[in-house]
């Protein structure tokens, strides 16, 4: 039972929020804008539906492994927990109020208004591993990097987010899942069944992040666990064993179709030698050789020119902060000479109704 200390310290932060609006709903989580009433500054509320799960569980364990790591974890590049407060009765729930951030890495690669340029590439691959150097220094392996989990600051600085799949990786010797990560993301020993694993998982998806950013589409798209293999081989050719000392013993190995080694320059023919160099570190099919995180911020590809772009300076779709922003400056509209109906449902337009689908993405729990 909780004191009466402990209830007035939950209802003095549970009223410095205002909610503004719901952006969706899922099984477990409903998500809410919302602002701070004291400095007017706008946040994301992801509202935890603790009986949403059973009342064996409590909790979905997603929604915790989320709020034990954003407690955890403090960094310019990773998603900010700001408060967390209880509410409900008869059904109670846990909030967590998160920095919002309205747009997305993926929403800027669809975007082909923006122009990327090198330096553009290079200060997002900066961000994403320097934030993912400090996860894994934490002992935090991720386990689901994709551009959709990217999410962009008004201020344009990138931040990792949806720590649902992030496990700690203290153990060496620790069996996990191999059923995590992106399929179009997910590293080739977790599609052979390996459950010993380490953060270079993360790593093969930082390659394919950076891949994606220069070919402005995924780079390894397969439709199902089989065919994503054939993606990765026909791409990067049939491992060897010199190329991977020990994948034949792997749960799920069996004999593959021999595709040739590519000449990754063919492909990304923008790229500097710096950064193929960087890609095919990371995407070593050996992962005892991959680019480790602790590595990646002192290859040469960060070290050579161009200088990677300053984080306001970055592209960004026009119906995101931008947008915004100029919509908080602008003056109040004068009011109109006729009142709507009162049963009259405001309309919005089909933008703003996949800006409010890819907001809710951002932050819900599927």
């Amino acid at each position: 039972m909780a004191s009466e200390a402990t209830r007035q310290l939950n209802h003095e932060v549970r009223s410095k929020y205002e909610k503004l609006d719901k952006f969706g709903e899922g099984t477990f989580a409903a998500v809410f804008l919302a602002r701070n009433v004291h400095t007017g500054t706008k946040v994301a509320i992801k509202k935890l539906k603790i009986a949403a799960a059973g009342p064996r569980d409590g909790i979905d364990i997603t929604a915790m492994r989320e709020f034990k790591f954003l407690r955890e974890l403090q960094h310019p590049n990773v998603v900010g927990l700001l408060d967390v407060f209880s509410s409900g009765t008869s059904v109670p729930a846990i909030n967590l109020v998160l920095e919002y951030l309205n747009s997305d890495l993926e929403a800027i690669i669809k975007d082909r208004s923006l122009v990327f340029r090198a330096s553009d590439i290079k200060s997002w691959m900066f961000m994403l591993c320097r934030g993912i150097e400090y996860c894994h220094r934490h002992w935090c392996l991720h386990r689901d990097l994709k551009p959709s989990n990217l999410l962009v600051s008004p201020s344009g600085e990138l931040k990792i987010a949806d720590f649902g799949l992030a496990r700690e990786c203290a153990d060496p010797g620790a069996r996990m899942t191999s059923q995590v990560v992106t399929r179009w993301y997910r590293a080739p020993e977790l599609l052979l069944g390996s459950r010993a694993y380490s953060t270079a998982v993360d790593m093969w998806s930082v390659g394919c992040i950076f891949a994606e950013l220069m070919l402005r589409t995924p780079y390894l798209p397969g439709e199902t666990d089989a065919a994503q293999l054939t993606t990765i081989f026909r791409a990067l050719g049939t491992p060897s064993q010199a190329d991977w000392p020990g994948h034949q013993s792997l749960p799920d190995y069996k004999p593959f179709e021999s595709f040739p080694k590519q000449n990754l320059a063919l492909l990304f023919t923008a790229a500097s030698s710096e950064s193929l160099d960087f890609l095919a570190q990371c995407l070593r099919y050996d992962p005892l050789r991959r680019l480790r995180s602790t590595e990646c911020l002192q290859h040469a590809y960060f070290r050579t020119g161009p200088v990677a772009t300053p984080p306001r300076q970055l592209p960004r779709p026009a119906s995101s902060d931008a947008t915004e922003e100029a919509k908080d400056a602008a003056p109040a509209p004068t009011a109109p000479t006729e009142a709507p109906a009162p049963s009259q449902k405001r309309s919005l337009s089909e933008e703003q109704i996949a800006q409010r689908k890819r907001l809710a993405h951002m932050v819900a729990f599927s």
